[in-house]
């Protein structure tokens, strides 16, 4: 073997490697994600009631606040409408998509510390048993890591309703506090949570989403009500990112991107922001996950 033969594999490992973390990230090649910066958002749908409850009837801004961010579901629809496991690794349906076998994902801790177990998706989906969650019959926890759900009626789509963002996990001995202060295992912690108007959340030192997302260091979301105040915000640079539902507002709009694109848009977004080649449309904000999928151009 010559070291010119012994180079070509090695770039071809490296090339490959490269492909399937953009692959993750739902990125073009060529454009490679970086850490750091701040995203600042301005966003519709706060209260000043708002806190982090999964039970509220939240508006965008809590919705933006809480999955993606400060809390992880279950599972995740990613920008190209894949399911992907997020504090699940993986699951294994019965025949009948009656009976569902969850196991969770290792090394994972809540922002105070604690580390994430079944008990806690348990108390978190017990939540939600007598709404979303009305055909779950019993959830059991066979080991630290793993746990049995039982439905009443066979649903095969069963590991897409756990990416809803109304399931988030709290770590299910301090649920009242992390409903207050937010605390959850995403890849922001709460640095400041002003109700109705503000979140500055800061990037936790280390997750086991690193190096496939969450390339902020920090992320601010400020509650604007008035279609026309976002606007204005964004255009004279107070904020990168605003959903919106048109453009008349903007003016000249050189320099922004409409997401998911110009003639059906939920968002506007500064040049200074870059988004992967995929945007999902599922919901506004790239699923509502835009603070852990996007990064600084």
């Amino acid at each position: 073997m010559t070291r010119r033969t012994h180079m070509d594999r090695r770039a071809l490992f490296a090339s490959g490697a490269a492909a399937a973390l953009l692959a993750a990230t739902g990125v073009s090649a060529g454009v490679v994600p970086r850490r750091g910066g701040r995203m600042r958002a301005a966003l519709s749908g706060a209260d000043r009631l708002d806190r982090f409850d999964a039970t509220q009837n939240h508006g965008l801004f809590m919705q933006v606040a809480m999955v993606g961010t400060v809390f992880d579901t279950l599972t995740e629809i990613a920008a190209d409408g894949t399911l992907r496991g997020e504090l699940a690794s993986s699951w294994q349906g019965s025949v009948d998509a009656r009976t569902w076998v969850l196991d969770l994902r290792e090394g994972v801790t809540f922002h105070n510390g604690a580390s994430f177990q079944a008990t806690d998706v348990e108390a978190s989906l017990a939540l939600h048993r007598g709404t979303i969650l009305s055909d779950v019959l019993a959830v059991q926890v066979l080991s630290p890591k793993k746990l049995q759900i039982e439905l009443a009626v066979g649903d095969p789509d069963f590991p897409f309703r756990l990416s809803d963002p109304r399931l988030v996990v709290y770590p299910a001995a301090n649920m009242t506090e992390a409903m207050h202060k937010g605390i959850g295992t995403g890849l922001y912690r709460v640095h400041r949570f002003q109700s109705g108007r503000q979140l500055i959340g800061h990037r936790v030192e280390t997750h086991y989403k690193d190096g496939l997302s969450g390339w902020f260091d920090e992320i601010e979301l400020v509650a604007l009500s008035a279609d026309a105040v976002r606007a204005e915000a964004l255009r004279e640079n107070y904020v990168d990112v605003a959903d919106l539902t048109h453009a008349a507002d903007l003016g000249d709009a050189s320099g922004i991107t409409m997401l998911p694109q110009e003639h059906f848009m939920t968002t506007a977004v500064d040049h200074c922001i870059a988004v992967p080649r995929q945007v999902g449309s599922r919901w506004p904000l790239d699923n509502l996950r835009a603070a852990e999928r996007w990064w600084m151009a």
